[in-house]
């Protein structure tokens, strides 16, 4: 693999190499992790020398095991890093538990000092949670959307791969920190060195901050069918204040006949059934991710009182929204995200 052009990149051997400081929260994940730090380590392989580094930080300082029962050494506890530095939060299952008081201090202390944080996978909690995503773009995985949306407000959340709002970052999961690291990348350094790093990847799809982290509608159901895309993207944008078949139907200049026949024919069900279970699954990832009382719950997911929602519930998925949360009564009122990927 040849050498970017010296066009490409102004390194020089002797200039200081940019660090990375990981936050490993207890049970990170072990995939968003290896995406951010082998970009930085092909980096310097293509180079030569290094023009990155990395250190490995987290509360205790000793070794933090990660979802798969990996156990990661660590550098350094909640010390001071550098403001040159760039820390990025390793999140996971759990990360309402794992982002402790002491690591929401030191994530607003570091901030005030200008260093630049990013947060990979569930971390974007994290760095919402001390705050620091307050009135900023960003991002986090699709399952966990319903649940730090209602707990964060003042968030601006998107469906995206990544996002980059000034000195806040925040990838989805999964393989997203590959792209942010490319991004970066490409920015310290040029193109070229992108392209060699993710070519030594096999990574043949660099995607871009403009890129969603769901699979298109079509792909999803496994069916191509415009309207019917049509139909179901309107049923996912309209969870809390629900609409009749009729108005899907007329929106797509169709019958509500024909709408029902569409249903039937790709999807096996009627329009109804299928918006009830976008609906519920919704209410779902609210009861598991969040502490929101059932009857809130039942209320942003469209549905008029807590018994209805109970009764269809548990038609679904044959259990109660109380016992789904594991336990009786109601809960309080607070909102807290438990997310888990």
């Amino acid at each position: 693999m040849p050498a970017p052009s010296r066009k490409a990149t102004q390194v020089e051997k002797e200039d200081a190499p940019r660090r990375f400081v990981f936050l490993l929260l207890d049970k990170f994940t072990m995939i968003n992790f290896a995406g951010a730090i082998e970009p930085l380590r092909l980096a310097n392989h293509v180079m030569g020398f290094p023009i990155y580094t990395w250190a490995l930080a987290g509360e205790g300082g000793i070794e933090k095991t990660c979802s798969n029962g990996a156990t990661f050494k660590l550098d350094f506890g909640l010390d001071e890093v550098d403001r040159e530095d760039t820390i990025l939060v390793c999140g996971g299952i759990e990360i309402q538990k794992t982002t402790s008081k002491p690591v929401i201090g030191w994530l607003r202390r570091e901030a005030r000092r200008g260093v630049a944080i990013g947060g990979l996978c569930t971390g974007a909690y994290a760095l919402a949670k001390a705050g620091l995503l307050d009135g900023k773009k960003a991002t986090i995985h699709w399952e966990n959307q319903d649940g730090f949306a209602e707990e964060f407000e003042e968030v601006k959340l998107t469906k995206s791969v990544f996002v980059m709002d000034g000195n806040r970052w925040s990838t989805a999961g999964g393989i997203s920190s590959i792209d942010l690291m490319l991004r970066i990348i490409a920015s310290d350094h040029g193109e070229d060195l992108a392209n060699n790093v993710a070519d030594l990847m096999i990574y043949s799809t660099i995607r871009t901050d403009q890129d969603t982290q769901r699979l298109s509608i079509p792909t999803r159901i496994g069916v191509r069918h415009p309207k019917l895309s049509q139909v179901i993207q309107m049923m996912e944008n309209a969870i809390e204040d629900p609409r009749s078949p009729a108005d899907l139907a007329e929106d797509v200049g169709m019958s509500t006949r024909q709408l029902e026949r569409l249903f039937r024919r790709y999807l096996n069900r009627s329009p109804k059934r299928y918006y009830m279970e976008l609906r519920l699954q919704k209410a779902r990832n609210l009861l598991m991710q969040t502490d929101m009382s059932v009857i809130n719950v039942a209320l942003a997911c469209g549905f008029a009182s807590p018994s209805h929602f109970s009764k269809c519930y548990r038609s679904h998925y044959n259990t109660t929204p109380y016992r789904e949360r594991g336990t009786q009564g109601m809960p309080s009122p607070g909102i807290g995200v438990r997310l888990s990927i």
